[in-house]
């Protein structure tokens, strides 16, 4: 393994690095206080190639690797957590829809959102089907060349402003062999969208459950074959994994900048926080941690890039230690500022609220933790 950047991935750093600093950062706090969706914003993002990053070039997609990816996900979350967070949402979409779509749809779609002229969210989540995804019961039944598709899915990022929406519906009683992909159009009649959900943290992107009565779809929206939309959504969930993973370490990154200089500008006791040893070891833990946490990311990146076996296992446990670790060092973070960490002056309280669903979404923590276990218990091949 290589552990050095290469000139590419310095560019794509450099880019991402750049555009967190003049288009995101300046303006993350009045986005999270007015619950702004800076959808302007995006469409810069897009014009960089940040909308179909791993998409290939033939519809607009920038043909990064997954490593690449990772490396600007982490740069433009250092701006802000939350509009790099929906970005990778729209990139889940975009990607499924190169590599799984057939051509007529592949063509219509890939580079509308490429180019971020639609704006797209992933709908997998149930009211009543979070962890256990295989038990969704929105169902599709085919009548002709349409679908009709009733049902509700919850959680959902972008919803109400996405102009299309990705949804894993059933289509036979078989928990696993079930399920298919449909492309939802915003305007298709019977979708409809619940109240904005009031959240702790990502205020600047709209949260929403999506309603689904007797909606037609036409049959030439289907993504990838019937019945096989649960492989096609464990196939997105674990690119999405790596790139959530990469937003908190930039979160976390931002929180390690800030705690460093103010424990070089306080001054307690006749000196300078950084002096006092307590506090130094506090944050040495918190760096070294960082970087395993990097190390991690990284390796589950190269794992999908390389299309390894063991590929999932390791987006598993870079999604579960990234994202508890993120939370860790902004909660240190926190406390090393004293009363002014608590204060939405300072930048800490907003990115302790954005890092803790990261814990949550794109499979729980304690669903990567069952990833993990099962691939390891029985055997032992993975210590090498």
């Amino acid at each position: 393994m290589n552990f050095e950047y290469s000139k590419e991935h310095l560019a794509f750093k450099e880019m991402a690095a750049n555009f967190a600093h003049d288009k995101l950062k300046p303006f993350s706090r009045q986005w999270d206080e007015k619950a702004y969706f800076p959808v302007d914003t995006l469409k810069e993002a897009a014009a960089l190639g940040m909308s179909g990053m791993v998409a290939r070039e033939d519809i607009g997609g920038a043909g990064m690797t997954r490593l690449d990816a990772a490396i600007v996900f982490e740069a433009l979350a250092q701006g802000c957590v939350t509009t790099s967070a929906y970005l990778s949402i729209h990139n889940m979409v975009t990607t499924l829809i190169d590599t799984a779509a057939k051509p007529a749809l592949r063509a219509i779609w890939g580079p509308k959102l490429t180019r971020m002229e639609v704006l797209a969210s992933y709908c997998l989540t149930e009211p009543e089907a979070g962890s256990d995804a295989a038990s969704l019961s929105t169902r599709a039944i085919r009548q002709g060349d349409k679908y009709i598709v009733n049902g509700c899915k919850a959680f959902i990022s972008g919803a109400s402003v996405s102009d299309i929406y990705l949804c894993m519906v059933r289509t036979t009683d078989d928990p696993y062999h079930g399920i298919s992909c449909l492309l939802i159009e915003k305007d298709t009649p019977g979708l409809s969208f619940g109240k904005l959900e009031h959240k702790m943290g990502w205020r600047s992107q709209p949260t929403a459950m999506v309603h689904f009565d007797d909606c037609q779809v036409p049959v030439n929206h289907l993504v990838g074959q019937e019945n096989e939309g649960f492989k096609l959504a464990l196939q997105a969930l674990n690119g999405g994994r790596v790139n959530i993973a990469a937003c908190s370490l930039g979160g976390a990154a931002t929180c390690l900048e800030l705690t460093q200089r103010y424990l070089n500008e306080r001054h307690q006791f006749k000196q300078p926080l950084a002096k006092m040893q307590a506090l130094r070891f506090y944050f040495a833990d918190m760096v070294t941690a960082f970087h395993a946490a990097r190390l991690m990311v990284y390796q589950a990146a190269e794992a999908l890039d390389k299309k390894k076996p063991d590929a999932a296992l390791y987006c598993a446990m870079a999604k579960q230690y990234a994202t508890e670790l993120a939370f860790k060092i902004s909660d240190k973070a926190m406390q090393l500022h004293g009363g002014y960490g608590y204060l939405a002056d300072y930048e800490i309280e907003r990115l302790f609220r954005d890092l803790r669903v990261h814990q949550i979404l794109e499979g729980t923590n304690e669903i990567m933790r069952e990833i993990i276990a099962k691939a390891t218990l029985d055997k032992f091949s993975f210590i090498n």
